[in-house]
């Protein structure tokens, strides 16, 4: 489940907003389908909407409020009907689209293991040019520098895939914190990786091409842009002590060929390797009917960094990977792996 900058007011309360998605959204004769816009539209709309604004504008498309339609910036004969929906907190739902992206990564020769710091980590630290032991997390005057960099670097990531206002927005959220200490800003990074939106696709995406020769000039090219916000997310501030001999749990969609790629990992661990910079999401259970893919929801104790979420944020969020799986195995019960 993303984070929620939205509230209806009520603080068991929380606001979506919809689009209708039918090929023919004023047809009578459809079943109606609904969609729900990105989280960070979906701040966007309701902070302009609680500012009883007439419009708001997106990248693709325009709100009007008092028609209630979307309408596409390319053909204004392009509307769609929309709708607020008030949701009490525990009708919770999962984005399925954050176990879609694959999450292998592709094979790397045995002499290019690293050890618990990530090579992104480390040219990211060249190139923001602390002294060696100067952190975030120890010295909270580097922060608004980072801060800043890594809300240039968004902004510059959204303009290049056509989401300008959600990297304006989410840029603008983070500055609002730049100057309470490294912990607050912790907490909004985490929050903003949390939340559906191209951020969470974009850093994995380049996360998992480390250590891969032919994707290095890629990786490489993202240090001055994803560079700072990895690191403010790397860099936990909550965690003094390290989390060992835990298992966690991982909730993805595979392919038949995916799971094939996962058995010959467990059988040749050195010629696959998790990027211990690659955020992932992970629980500390795998039983119950929350874990059921099929309804989409989890639950259990929710990591990133180590730190259960669950007691700095009233949400569900993701985790990062801590180390590579040993095995694969079936559960017919539940008919996964």
């Amino acid at each position: 489940m993303a984070a929620k900058f939205t509230s209806s007011g009520n603080k068991d309360e929380h606001i979506e907003w919809m689009y209708k998605s039918n090929s023919d959204p004023w047809s009578k004769s459809q079943p109606e389908q609904w969609t729900y816009y990105s989280d960070v539209e979906n701040v966007i709309i309701e902070e302009a909407y609680s500012k009883n604004e007439s419009h708001v504008m997106m990248d693709n498309y325009y709100i009007d409020f008092k028609r209630k339609i979307q309408i596409s910036k390319d053909n204004e004969q392009n509307q769609r009907p929309i709708k607020r929906v008030v949701r009490k907190k525990d009708e919770t739902r999962v984005r399925e689209e954050r176990f879609i992206f694959d999450p292998i990564a592709p094979k790397r020769p045995y002499g290019h293991e690293y050890g618990w710091v990530s090579p992104f980590i480390l040219e990211v630290r060249k190139y923001l040019k602390p002294t060696p032991e100067q952190l975030p997390s120890k010295d909270d005057s580097l922060v608004p520098m980072i801060v800043e960099k890594a809300a240039v670097g968004i902004t510059e990531e959204g303009k290049i895939i056509g989401r300008l206002c959600e990297a304006q927005k989410l840029a603008e959220k983070l500055m609002s914190e730049k100057d309470k200490g490294m912990k607050q800003v912790w907490i909004c990074c985490a929050k903003l990786y949390s939340m559906e939106c191209f951020l969470y696709k974009k850093l994995n995406e380049v996360m998992r091409l480390i250590g891969s020769d032919d994707h290095e000039q890629l990786w490489r090219s993202k240090v001055r842009t994803l560079g700072s916000f990895c690191l403010l997310l790397w860099d936990n501030p909550f965690q003094t002590k390290l989390t060992t001999k835990k298992t966690l749990y991982r909730v993805v969609k595979l392919t038949d060929e995916q799971i094939a790629t996962y058995k010959e990992m467990a059988q040749n661990p050195n010629e696959y390797r998790h990027d211990k910079a690659q955020f992932q999401q992970t629980l500390t259970q795998a039983s119950g009917p929350e874990y059921n893919t099929r309804s989409g929801r989890i639950t259990g104790d929710l990591l990133l960094g180590g730190v259960d979420l669950r007691d700095l944020l009233d949400d569900h969020f993701s985790g990062i990977a801590l180390d590579d799986g040993d095995d694969l195995s079936y559960d017919r019960d539940g008919n996964r792996h």
